[in-house]
């Protein structure tokens, strides 16, 4: 999962979408980058780490132009060098840097026809540069001295006949214009805003809407799926349905833990389908333990909170908060590795004594992906004198790898991979475990003005809403996203550094 800007402004965009980017950070915090032109020439930073430590001073007085993209990433599987920040860029045709949140599910086959017929290097295993290069491959096949948005849409249209998978895109053709585009079932999220100022329209393409609320951006609307949008450099918006027949299924798992609360994604609030998720899990408790003997809800915070409020509510049970988050650690789910997982949630959370001991305390986390952070947090409610803890996850139960850009691990990895809910309450130590049914979180997430009927719930359901996901992608996909496959190539790494 990564997060997405791009501005055509009437004046210099650099600060502008390093603010963005703080704002999406949530989205990924293991590189950042930013690409702008003006003057007739490209600039570009790109590192590791935070957008604050990324860019400093000098950087972003280097960052000139009033047009730009950035990007902030988080490790996906094969991507999680330095190296690998976006934007990615090409110098033909006419210069073009291109930033991705999503996941090629055809990438291998796409990078073999590049390399053997298109004739393009590809420098990393990364799907982004395949994808760039894919676009400037049939971009190139125009050959018209200056482009037309006519021009961009007839490539996009190739682009989008060659890529499958979920994907977002955020692309700038220097001395052209910025392009966004959007995979045909809208499974990752893109939205488009605009600002009136003196000298004209701006316009801004985010991962989520928060990104423009911070910059006083308006909400036009989201990129609807399969279409694409060119805004050229004098500020003027062009739009392409570049695919006619879709089927739109957005993420639910955005809803669930990505998004900002405070974001709005196919005109849905993510914000209240939260609190609905609490409605419908409170609404379970009670049809299966009416009787139950909870003194306390306590959220694990930060993404929980919303529903755990909403659910202790609707219980009639007290709300705490008895963790204290330390908010200069990252968020564990998107952290590369499960040693650096687990090391981090005692350094992450800390409990307050006064609010556990004695009681019979009910946790209430998004959802549970591996369980070993459940297990201690868990750990952390029973050193802290909780009587009982019972534990809530406002997902159901996650028992399938993601392949449309979460980086959700092999499926062997999943504690709730072939394993009954008490057995996973066993294994976190829970003293019972209730998860959210799916349909009551597809319920959750659905609003009458949205006009959304369905959502990509693969890593729950197991039915992945392209129709091209094998069970020999899903195999390969395991060899590729396992934490021993990471650690073995983070090996490797470390030992052509040590050889020179």
């Amino acid at each position: 999962m990564c997060g997405l800007v791009g501005v055509v402004g009437t004046s210099a965009v650099n600060q502008r979408i390093y603010d963005a980017l703080t704002v999406l950070q949530h989205r990924g915090q293991d590189a950042a980058g930013i690409a702008t032109f003006g003057d007739g020439e490209l600039y570009v930073r790109k590192g590791s780490g935070l957008v604050r430590d990324v860019f400093q001073q000098h950087h972003m007085l280097e960052l000139k132009g009033n047009a730009g993209i950035g990007h902030v990433r988080y490790p996906t599987a094969g991507c999680d060098r330095a190296s690998e920040a976006q934007p990615f860029y090409v110098n033909s045709p006419y210069g073009i840097c291109l930033a991705h949140n999503g996941n090629l599910t055809n990438a291998t086959e796409l990078a073999e026809v590049l390399i053997r017929e298109d004739r393009r290097h590809l420098n990393t295993t990364s799907d982004s540069e395949v994808l760039l290069n894919v676009f400037a491959s049939e971009l190139q096949r125009i050959g018209t001295p200056r482009i037309t948005p006519a021009d961009v849409f007839a490539a996009l249209n190739a682009v989008y006949r060659r890529c499958r998978g979920g994907y977002a895109v955020v692309a700038m053709i220097i001395g052209h214009g910025i392009l966004g585009f959007r995979d045909p079932n809208g499974i990752r999220p893109l939205v488009l805003g605009q600002r009136d100022t003196p000298r004209g329209p701006e316009w801004m393409l985010a991962s989520e809407s928060v990104a423009l609320d911070s910059l006083s951006f308006r909400l036009v609307r989201d990129i609807a799926p399969g279409e694409a949008v060119f805004i050229d450099e004098g500020g003027r918006l062009h739009s392409h349905q570049c695919v006619a027949s879709v089927r739109h299924t957005p993420c639910i798992f955005e809803y669930v833990y990505f998004a900002r609360p405070d974001s709005k994604i196919d005109n849905i609030s993510v914000y209240r389908a939260r609190m609905r998720m609490g409605d419908r899990l409170a609404e379970k408790i009670l049809r299966e333990r009416a009787n139950h003997d909870i003194d306390v809800v306590i959220p694990i915070p930060d993404t929980s909170r919303t529903s755990a409020l909403q659910l202790a509510q609707r219980l009639g049970v007290k709300y705490r908060e008895g963790f204290i988050k330390n908010r200069y650690i990252g968020r564990t789910f998107i952290m590369p590795g499960q040693e650096e997982r687990q090391r981090s949630v005692r350094r992450k959370l800390n409990a307050i004594d006064l609010e556990f001991r004695g009681k019979n305390v009910l946790l209430v986390d998004d959802s549970i992906v591996r369980g070993t952070t459940s297990a201690q947090i868990i750990e952390l409610a029973r050193e802290a004198g909780a009587r009982k803890v019972y534990f809530a996850s406002a997902a159901p139960p996650v028992r399938f790898p993601n392949v449309y850009g979460i980086d959700m691990p092999a499926a062997r990895e999943l504690v709730a991979s072939g394993r009954r809910v008490d057995e996973v309450a066993r294994l976190i130590g829970a003293d019972w475990l209730i998860y959210q049914d799916i349909e009551d979180l597809i319920a959750a997430c659905k609003h009458e003005d949205a006009r959304i009927e369905e959502f990509d719930t693969s890593c729950f359901s197991g039915e992945y809403v392209t129709g091209d996901v094998t069970p020999e992608y899903l195999e390969r996909l395991q060899l590729e996203r396992s934490d021993e496959a990471k650690k073995l190539r983070g090996d490797r790494r470390l030992l052509k550094v040590i050889r020179g």
